[in-house]
């Protein structure tokens, strides 16, 4: 059994641990980790802290930010049976398939090409990262962040966007009934994707297999979900488009969904 790796993810306010998780980016790897079943611990890392948590590990910045800077961001895992960081949701899944080729394989090697094909249309079709996604989602994440990572998470977003979080999709307005249009439009085009071949199928590849395709489309999905809450009418919606397919993906992966009690951050 190898030993556990480290993984960095963000959390939230929570009364158990398992409502600390809510990121799309961190989720893919969460996913990825409970699906080939490696052993792992979580870390929670507030957003003040993420720059500081890669310099010390001498670890470069994974992207860029919007406005052109080094974009310090998670997920980020360390493997203490390697030795290695690794950071970005495709690049972990890619890492745990080379180096645990044993467990349940997320990116197989014939269809590595269309992975990479796919996370391009995924983002060109959400139009990330300014897309209604976010103008819709980010006031909804900035309220249920922890008080330490608030301040960070206004000034970075509201720098990106040019307005106010609370200007961005107020409740009852039009332009947030736009944007959420917008996003079941987008969920839409996903869904053709998955029925182009003229068959109805609930995974990327067929069958009964998961691979991370579907990791970064259930990963979108659970946002929405712990954010609103399963009970909002907001997943209810979400619940009724596309002929049940969110649910049923959502039902598909909720096995994965272990969520540990981690430990925080200590720089």
């Amino acid at each position: 059994m190898p030993e556990p790796i480290v993984f960095y993810d963000i959390p939230r306010k929570a009364n158990v641990p398992s409502d600390k998780a809510w990121s799309p980016n961190t989720w893919k790897t969460r996913y990825s980790l409970n699906i080939k079943g490696l052993p792992y611990r979580t870390v929670w890392v507030e957003y003040p802290d993420i720059e500081a948590l890669y310099k010390k590990l001498g670890v470069d910045a994974p992207s860029t930010g919007p406005t052109g800077a080094p974009y310090y961001c998670l997920p980020l895992i360390y493997d203490p049976n390697t030795k290695v960081h690794v950071s970005d949701s495709a690049a972990i899944a890619r890492y745990l398939d080379k180096t645990y080729p044993d467990n349940p394989t997320l990116i197989p090697k014939e269809t590595d090409a269309l992975h990479a094909a796919f996370q391009r249309a995924f983002a060109a079709v959400f139009n990330m990262p300014k897309g209604s996604i976010s103008w819709l989602m980010i006031p909804e994440t900035y309220v249920r962040l922890n008080p330490a990572s608030q301040g960070y998470f206004r000034r970075t977003r509201e720098e990106w966007f040019g307005v106010a979080i609370e200007e961005l999709a107020p409740r009852g307005s039009e332009k947030r009934q736009k944007h959420w249009e917008a996003v079941k439009a987008a969920f839409h085009e996903v869904a053709g994707w998955l029925q182009a071949d003229g068959h109805e199928k609930l995974f990327f590849l067929g069958g009964e297999t998961i691979c991370y395709a579907d990791v970064a489309i259930a990963a979108w999905v659970v946002w929405i979900r712990v954010t609103f809450g399963e009970d909002s009418a907001e997943w209810r919606d979400v619940l009724s488009w596309d002929e049940g397919r969110w649910g049923k993906l959502t039902e598909a992966f909720r096995r994965y969904e272990l969520v540990d009690e981690g430990s925080p951050l200590e720089l």
